[in-house]
Parts: C-alpha cells; structure tokens; sequence
C-alpha cells in the first residue's frame, strides 16, 4: 500500500508544480496574512497578559494553521471531479491498493500548505520574530501543524463521497473553517474571549494545534503542552481518517 500511495502522491505533487500561479498565490496568500494582520492588530500585545513579546510572534503559528485549514478543507473538490469525471473508477480496476487513494490525495493536501509554512517561518526569520532555535522543536511544531491537515483534507475527503456535489461542499467548507478558526487561539488567546467561546475553544482540534505549535515554535517550548495538543490532534486525525476511508471503501461496492 505503501509503494502505490508514494506513487499517486508523486504524480498529485508533479500535477501542482506543473500550475506555477497556483504555486505563486498560494505562498503568496499566507504572507499578506501575517504582514497585514500583525500590522493591524500590534496594539493587542500591549494588554496585560499578553502571552509573546508582538502579535506578529503569537500570530504565527495561527497563519500556520489556518494556511492548513483553509488548504486542506477544500480537498475533496478534486477528488470530486475525478468521481464525476469517471477517473476514481478507472483507478480501481487497476492493481493499486484501495487504500491508497485515499492515503495519497490527504498527504499531498496537507505537504503543498506545508511548503507554506515554511516559507513562512523563512519570512519570520527575516521580519526578526523571536522564533525557538532549536530545529526539533520547529520540528515538532511542523509536524502537528502537518497532522491537523491531514485530518482536515480527509475530513473534507469524506464529505465529498458523501454529498457528491461541488456546491453543497464548498459551502459545508466555509461552514467548517471559518467559525472552527475563530472558536480557537489563532488570532487571540482564549482568556480574552467570552465564555461561550472559550467552552467551544475545548473542544476544536484547530486550538490544540495552535497551542501546539505556538509552544514549540514561539512559546516555551513544553514538551507536556506540546504532547496534549499533539496527542488530540492525532486522535482527531486518525478518527476522520477512518472514517473517510470507511466511506471511500463503501462507495466503491
């Protein structure tokens, strides 16, 4: 299974080289994010508490995330077209593992806004942000950013075999993305938002990735508030996983 996921993700990866403005607005598109919006709100880290020395610190790892989020929610669309257009079907005859569909088109969902994150924290570097310098913990910060996508595109995988239309997904992916990157720690943390919000913030996977890796990227660096956000964004990904692939499997009798 392994092999033929490596194939199909290589073939997904040359496909989106081969559109350079996709290439170019999509590393683009995170970059204003963090300029323009640790512009816009760099009063906010004069409060009493505030936990970074600037917001363009604490928002980085919450451009992160919601360069995944919003990256990954859409991944069912493409899978989408290749079921109306008839090529999922043609893939099966073939020898390839079924698991491997699946498996491949998350992977590639969650590297292509992988790539820019690192570009972003290039970026960070150069704008003089006070990053961790230790590689493991930018690392590790990464990886939870990169296991929350992965959980998001087959999320959105699975939606799509369910509803089998582009319109209805799309809307279920703005209804998904926004309301779940406001409900967490991206852009403020949670102890200045209303109690309602902060009871939703405990239970969405995106404030637990975003306390993941703002602690190993710009935080402390605590392997123990890195392991319990990492540890529910794994439990989150491997539960939509299965469920997505449950469904893809179903499908295809």
């Amino acid at each position: 299974m392994f092999a033929d996921t490596y194939y199909l993700f290589a073939k997904y990866m040359r496909i989106t080289w081969r559109m350079p403005m996709w290439t170019l607005f999509g590393l683009a598109q995170p970059l204003i994010w963090l300029i323009i919006f640790s512009d816009l709100f760099s009063g906010m880290a004069k409060l009493q508490g505030w936990p970074t020395t600037s917001y363009a610190n604490f928002f980085l790892p919450g451009v992160m995330v919601m360069t995944v989020l919003f990256g990954s929610a859409w991944a069912g669309v493409s899978l989408l077209r290749e079921i109306n257009l008839g090529a999922i079907d043609k893939m099966m005859v073939t020898p390839i593992h079924r698991g491997a569909v699946l498996l491949s088109r998350v992977t590639h969902a969650a590297a292509t806004v992988i790539l820019q994150c690192l570009v972003l924290i290039g970026v960070a570097y150069v704008m003089g942000l006070d990053l961790n310098g230790s590689p493991l913990k930018i690392g590790a910060g990464l990886v939870a950013v990169w296991t929350l996508g992965i959980g998001f595109a087959a999320l959105s995988n699975g939606i799509a075999i369910v509803i089998r239309r582009e319109e209805p997904l799309v809307i279920v992916g703005n209804f998904m993305t926004l309301p779940l990157m406001f409900f967490s720690s991206a852009m403020m943390p949670v102890i200045y938002m209303p109690e309602w919000i902060q009871v939703l913030a405990v239970v969405n996977p995106i404030n637990y990735a975003v306390e993941a890796a703002r602690t190993m990227l710009v935080g402390s660096g605590d392997w123990v508030v890195f392991g319990k956000g990492f540890g529910i964004v794994l439990a989150f990904t491997i539960a939509t996983f299965t469920w997505a692939n449950m469904t893809f499997m179903k499908s295809r009798k």
